[in-house]
């Protein structure tokens, strides 16, 4: 469930130009979305959205418990639904999706419609670091933790990259120098347009 005909229709009446409002954050779980999305929205004055915690609201459970009830097909769908609806919703924006949202690639297209791009790029032992002891991701559940990161990163770094405008090492930087590399290279775009 990507793209019905009258989706495409919006899209192509919007061309390729990107809404310079929108800041879109992508990348593995763990990257620093959030911490860096908050961080952005208060520098730029701008609403700080989350794919994933609308989703909740909106199904009025966990993402872990969607996943449990209605399984990852279903949960795809309505991030699906999450951006589409954002595309004529928000205006001013850093929006942190969700680490799958990407891997569809009608999301992609929906992403870079949305705004600009930035794939927060972190390495795996980082990851792994920053979500010891998280339960609450229920793709990182069950035993070797480590391998299925290195597994899931191995599949979905190409992805991210292609489906970004900006890729951004998050690896040993503050959350300061992180956002004022996304804000140098976004009034770089904005002011090239």
């Amino acid at each position: 469930m990507c793209l019905s005909s009258t989706d495409k229709l919006v899209i192509e009446r919007m061309g390729t130009k990107i809404m310079k409002e929108n800041i879109v954050l992508i990348g593995y779980m763990g990257s620093g979305k959030t911490t860096v999305g908050t961080h952005l929205a208060s520098c730029l004055n701008y609403q700080f959205l989350d794919t994933d915690q609308k989703i909740e609201e909106q199904q009025g459970k966990t993402i872990s418990q969607i996943f449990s009830d209605n399984g990852e097909e279903f949960f795809r769908d309505v991030e699906t639904n999450i951006i589409k609806n954002m595309l004529s919703e928000v205006n001013h924006g850093i929006i942190s999706t969700g680490g799958g949202l990407p891997l569809r690639e009608c999301n992609g297209e929906i992403l870079k419609r949305l705004g600009f791009v930035v794939f927060l790029r972190v390495k795996k032992e980082t990851i792994l670091e920053r979500l010891k002891g998280d339960t609450t991701r229920p793709l990182l559940q069950g035993e070797n933790v480590e391998e299925k990161v290195e597994k899931m990163l191995s599949y979905r770094n190409p992805i991210y990259e292609y489906s970004a405008h900006l890729q951004v090492e998050v690896d040993n930087k503050s959350v300061e120098e992180i956002t004022e590399e996304i804000l140098r290279n976004y009034h770089i775009l904005v002011n090239k347009e």
